[in-house]
């Protein structure tokens, strides 16, 4: 039963679907599937086209609006909007430490979790569209990895869209996992000089937490054990506009002088903690390198592995010389299962996932090439989550795709920037711009 209830300016209706956990096999086991609708309060009762949202993750459950802020609110100038919210997360079927051992084992879980990526993710799309479209095509919007989900809509079942729209999200159709990460870490440094460049009080502070975690044994309120990699890994916050200065706030506050001497505060613990868990996305950890899998090759655990060829991230030969700490960005290592009690439980399946050989393709380039849906993708230029030279090589690609490389903005740019991205894109797509 779909029940509305209403915010400032927009009507809202929570949706839910049944859907095949393997769509090879539609008379196998099922999932639930949970949706938003949203329309303006003024244009509750017109017939409008469908503009459906895909989350960034993998993981991510789509964004919680209060009004109409940012591209949401350009979307409901026109659209009917379907906050989706991807298997497995949000309010849709749950997968995570408490609901995967209903499952079986390790085994059980990494074959269940094998259908959590962006061909599932397009399937889920096209199974419930004529349920709410009445079979009509759609507009897709995809950030980040929901661009990757966009471009694998566009192989696999392009007659469902009306327009293609992507923000941050354009995939390599081929490179394996250590191609991406081979490219990630330079511009990783390059995000982190930048941070040093703006804010050099922050070396200094940035060493002196990294060396007291090489020599003190920190667990935060919540169970994390914060290592010293662990703490490296705030990095990921530089992928987003306002990252490096919410980091500089953070490392500013990060001791405090008790009776025991200098200790890290109750208030960066607190912060840190919030920063690092997956408890609320475990999903993101679980299947991340998973959305880079296409054929027999494993991605045993690429980021770690691909690490070691980069030696300026190592910490300790960093503090035992002069040179400043680097942060890490968007990457999934295996002690993080160890770190983190929200998936902690799950580190033999995250093995068995690193270790799977049997990835199929997510990508179909003749069909890309071949392309007549109208498609618009927003580049950032030197984005830190995806690599600006392999999203332009798939968007010559993809047939009639128009592309905007801009350096207005870093990876939340459709968030950060209101209106004018979803503009632009629109713009583009439409050939009005």
């Amino acid at each position: 039963m779909s029940v509305s209830y209403r915010q400032p300016g927009v009507v809202l209706t929570d949706r839910r679907f049944t859907v095949p956990l393997d769509h090879a096999d539609p008379t196998g086991e099922t999932i639930e599937l949970y949706a938003r609708e949203a329309v303006a309060s003024d244009k509750a009762d017109q017939d409008l086209p469908w503009l459906v949202y895909l989350q960034g993750g993998p993981g991510g459950k789509a964004d919680r609006f209060v009004g109409r802020p940012a591209w949401f609110g350009r979307a409901l100038k026109e659209y009917r909007v379907l906050l989706l919210d991807q298997r497995g997360t949000g309010a849709s079927t749950p997968a995570n430490r408490q609901t995967l051992p209903l499952r079986g084992g390790p085994a059980e879980q990494a074959d269940y979790l094998a259908h959590f990526r962006a061909d599932a993710i397009v399937r889920d799309c096209e199974a419930i569209r004529p349920q709410v479209t009445g079979g009509a095509p759609w507009t897709v919007l995809g950030q980040s990895f929901g661009g990757f989900c966009t471009v694998a809509y566009l192989s696999l079942a392009p007659e469902g869209l009306s327009a293609a729209l992507i923000t941050g999200g354009l995939p390599s159709l081929d490179a394996h996992a250590d191609d991406v990460y081979r490219a990630a870490y330079p511009r990783i440094e390059r995000k982190v000089v930048a941070h040093y460049a703006r804010y050099p009080q922050d070396v200094e502070r940035a060493r002196r937490i990294a060396d007291h975690l090489l020599t003190h044994d920190v667990v935060l309120p919540n169970g994390y054990r914060l290592t010293v990699e662990a703490f490296q890994s705030l990095g990921i916050m530089l992928g987003g506009g306002e990252g490096s200065h919410r980091l500089h706030f953070l490392l500013e506050d990060a001791f405090v002088r008790t009776a025991n001497g200098h200790e890290l505060s109750d208030a960066f613990q607190e912060q840190t903690q919030g920063l690092l868990s997956y408890a609320g996305r475990p999903l993101y950890a679980l299947v991340h390198e998973a959305i880079y899998g296409q054929d027999a090759r494993p991605t045993d655990w690429s980021a770690e592995r691909v690490r070691a060829e980069f030696p300026r991230f190592d910490a300790a030969k960093a503090l035992a010389g002069d040179e400043p700490l680097l942060f890490t960005g968007e990457s999934i290592h295996p002690w993080m299962f160890d770190c983190d009690p929200a998936l902690r439980p799950l580190r033999e399946t995250a093995e068995l996932l690193a270790a799977r050989t049997d990835w199929t393709p997510l990508y179909d380039p003749a069909r890309l090439a071949a392309n007549e849906v109208p498609a618009a993708a927003a580049v950032y230029h030197d984005d830190m989550y995806v690599d600006t030279a392999h999203a332009l090589t798939t968007a010559r690609a993809i047939r009639g795709l128009r592309t905007w490389v801009t350096d207005e903005f870093e990876h939340d740019g459709v968030r950060a920037g209101g209106p004018r991205v979803l503009d632009r894109l629109l713009a583009l797509a439409r050939d009005e711009a």
